[in-house]
């Protein structure tokens, strides 16, 4: 996962909370806490590069198994609270919903 798949993801959650009545209640928060594990597990990932993992023989399988680590890491810091970016980004989420629905669910930007 790169910065570009988390932008999506939260775009698509934004679109998701612009509709009022179609999505779950509770998916702006539910986006915003798998938001922040895929941001946590990117920030574990690169820290874990700089770790000498010992004698896995690197290459690609090393790799892979390093994200795998990373991303367990990463959503289990986001379960256990984070680190506060899930609920700025409900906040966010909640207010770009709350604007749409006043444009008459026009979108935020007009």
């Amino acid at each position: 996962m790169d910065i570009s798949s988390n932008m999506a993801a939260l775009q698509v959650t934004q679109a998701q909370t612009a509709r009022p009545g179609k999505a779950a209640p509770d998916a702006p928060a539910s986006a915003a806490r798998e938001f922040e594990a895929m941001f946590l597990t990117q920030m574990v990932d690169e820290m874990l590069k700089q770790v000498d993992m010992g004698d896995m023989g690197g290459g690609q399988a090393a790799e892979t198994w390093r994200y795998f680590l990373a991303e367990a890491f990463g959503r289990e810091m986001a379960a256990e609270g984070g680190a506060g970016i899930a609920r700025q980004v409900e906040k966010a989420l909640a207010a770009y919903g709350e604007a749409a629905g006043a444009q008459g669910g026009r979108g935020a930007r007009g």
